[in-house]
């Protein structure tokens, strides 16, 4: 298996590109050839994340597993380095297998304006771009597929978007959602990662000062910061803080959230999903394999910053969803609220928050991802997205309305379901934070998030009643609703099964995070 180890994770990153190009190699009028083809690219790129996980030696000491470092741009000295350990390695599972169910979803539920091959197309370059940042171990590279998961999700909004009207007061006129939210979500994340790209090169140029040779290599970056080569100085300070800019809109952390709610709504299905279910754990991903390692005196010292926003976060992402009429706008605040608690994990700076950072992402994804199909599902049949029209759901179609139930009982963090263990171990870590930071104050944080997991409950529970119960309205009395599709029990079966098994078993993910965190933890902060 010689040959897996050194081209698995290239495959798993390229093949979806390729598959892109090969879609327009197939006449456009070729729907069900280009259905086919994005289905054989994503599933064999599914099937090789799941056969690195199968081949993934967990009980190795080895830093990063399937390893490839190549000489890519020798004048910068950049390389094309790559691989993966127990941080990366669930985060690659979730992006490779959503990315194959979203295609599947997609197979007879289409937006307008009805492009098959376009649309296909956008999902397999963001699958490059996704699984490409959680292997790249070089800061170029990195930034590079960071930044590519930006263009395919601005076009996925702005063409097959929500086509509603929305008067821009600031610019004294009306536009579409689509073309509103695809520019907010485009310049705030540009914003950002323009700093992130600052923080880069700063600390590609100090490196030399250490090394003789300047470099962007993320591993050798990391063995530099635990020797605490850059300090706890302004240089430090100011390179976290750009870094934190970028990596923050992208999570989205408060206060640089708002572009998310709007990306979310007007999005078309699929896009809502990856975009919740995969490009919001990119930001968090990186606070842990980039920020942190290389930074760790300044990352402690920021810990209690984060931790605020991160508390601010879920508080204010359940009370905006308690404002929501919209369902798929209630599921987009409910994001920034979920994410907070990763965010609070990571802010412990202990191997427990970091292990609650990562099952909380995976169970985000699984659960996020699972209630945006869902609300795409109801409003092709209902053809709105009103909570106050949408009574009686349970009543119309019985199969969409239990799995409904069943993923809004996993948001709120129902023990056994995969949503309870982020949260719970979340609370744990900020309860016995870093030595050094104060106790008190993470103890408080942690009080305000149990407050956030009641106000989470109530929520969900105010939507679910909202929704499903009661009788459906008289508008809908004269109308044939058809349940859960095949494509739609082939798309959200294996979402079902995977909630439940990390419920019962998180060790299906703790399994492979708990030695590489336990690694950074004392590689960072030693002990």
């Amino acid at each position: 298996m010689a040959w897996f180890e050194s081209a698995g994770l290239s495959l798993i990153v390229f093949l979806p590109a390729a598959g892109a190009l090969a879609l327009f190699a197939l006449p456009k009028a070729r729907e069900d050839a280009q259905k086919w083809l994005a289905l054989l690219t994503t599933g064999l790129t599914a099937a090789l994340a799941v056969a690195v996980a199968a081949y993934f030696n967990y009980g190795s000491s080895e830093k990063f597993q399937f390893e490839v470092s190549e000489s890519w741009i020798p004048a910068i000295g950049a390389r094309y380095h790559i691989g993966i350990d127990g941080i990366s390695l669930p985060l690659l599972v979730l992006s490779a297998v959503v990315t194959v169910l979203a295609v599947i979803y997609s197979w007879d539920h289409w937006e307008e304006p009805r492009n098959v091959r376009g649309f296909l197309a956008l999902i397999l370059l963001l699958a490059t771009g996704m699984n490409g940042t959680f292997v790249a171990l070089d800061l170029v590279l990195f930034f590079i597929f960071f930044e590519l998961v930006l263009l395919p999700m601005y076009f996925m909004i702005g063409i097959w978007g929500d086509s509603a009207k929305r008067r821009i007061p600031v610019l004294g006129r009306t536009v579409t959602m689509r073309l509103y939210a695809a520019i907010k979500f485009f310049l705030f994340t540009l914003f950002g990662s323009a700093f992130m790209l600052l923080g880069f090169l700063a600390l590609y140029f100090r490196s030399g000062d250490f090394l003789g040779d300047n470099t962007f290599d993320i591993p050798t970056l990391i063995a530099l910061g635990s020797q605490n080569a850059f300090g706890s100085g302004t240089f430090a300070f100011l390179v976290f803080g750009a870094m934190f800019l970028g990596f923050a809109v992208k999570v989205p952390m408060w206060p640089f959230h708002t572009w998310l709610p709007d990306a979310h709504t007007a999005a078309p299905t699929v896009g809502s999903v990856l975009l919740a279910a995969i490009l919001l754990k990119l930001g968090s991903y990186a606070f842990l394999r980039i920020s942190i390692p290389i930074l760790p005196d300044m990352a402690r010292e920021w810990a209690p910053f984060i931790g605020l926003l991160a508390v601010i976060g879920i508080i204010y992402g359940s009370l905006a969803c308690l404002a929501q009429t919209d369902v798929k706008r209630l599921i987009a605040f409910s994001s920034v609220g979920h994410m907070g608690f990763v965010m609070l994990g990571i802010a412990t700076m202990t191997d427990v928050g970091f292990n609650a950072s990562l099952i909380g992402m995976v169970a985000h994804g699984l659960i996020t991802g699972l209630l945006f199909f869902l609300a795409g599902s109801m409003h092709h049949r209902y053809h709105t997205r009103e909570i106050a029209r949408l009574g009686g759901n349970q009543k119309l179609m019985p199969w969409m309305g239990g799995i409904f139930a069943f993923t809004a009982m996993a948001s709120l963090g129902l023990p056994g379901l995969a949503g309870f263990w982020g949260e719970f171990m979340s609370l744990l870590g900020a309860y016995r934070p870093l030595a050094g930071l104060s106790l008190s104050q993470f103890q408080t944080y942690m009080v305000i998030g149990a407050i956030g997991t009641v106000l989470t409950a109530g929520y969900m529970l105010w939507m679910l009643q909202r929704v499903n119960l009661g009788e459906p309205k008289a508008e809908w009395s004269d109308h044939e609703f058809h349940d859960v599709g095949t494509t739609e029990w082939l798309a959200w079966a294996p979402l079902i099964v995977a909630i439940v098994a990390i419920g019962v078993y998180p060790r299906i993910v703790l399994g492979a995070t708990t030695d590489a965190v336990v690694n950074l933890a004392r590689t960072a902060f030693g002990g």
